[in-house]
């Protein structure tokens, strides 16, 4: 499945545009791979690494909404009890999004890591929530003491 960067819509693998806002896809693959490529900590270090530089704060922002159809979906399973897994699913799309815009802001600057990550969620309004990934952008090396105890 490709699922647009910019609205969250899931488009058929062969998709090459969104087919709700038009906007050019990126696959899954192409999608985690920059994430891949870059470390992402949570913690202000990572082990075995030193920082190098730290370029600043970087925070990637998406803001989701359900239709009307959704709201009255929820109402029902809220109602009987239990997990909202369309919105479960909804939140975690969006969390990757957010974290996705901010390793591609970090990238832009030259960083190769981003530590001090944290995501928060915020009800803007009626229905509609902010979700940011925010973190320091930093570049980061293997500590000359983790490099000489694999030589």
């Amino acid at each position: 499945m490709v699922y647009c960067p910019y609205c969250g819509t899931e488009n058929p693998p062969e998709a090459r545009f969104c087919r709700r806002c038009g906007r050019k896809l990126v696959s899954e693959k192409e999608e985690t791979g920059l994430i891949r490529e870059f470390i992402v900590a949570t913690t202000p270090n990572v082990p075995g690494y030193r920082v190098t530089k730290v370029f600043g704060v970087v925070t990637g922002v998406t803001a989701r909404t359900r239709g009307i159809g959704g709201r009255i979906l929820a109402g029902i399973q809220t109602a009987l009890g239990g997990e909202v897994e369309a919105f479960t699913s909804e939140m975690e799309k969006a969390r990757r999004e957010a974290l996705q815009r901010a390793v591609e802001k970090a990238s832009k600057i030259g960083a190769n890591a981003l530590i001090g990550l944290d995501f928060e969620t915020s009800d803007i309004f009626n229905g509609v929530v902010l979700i940011s990934a925010t973190g320091t952008a930093v570049t980061i090396e293997p500590s000359t003491e983790t490099t000489e105890r694999r030589s």
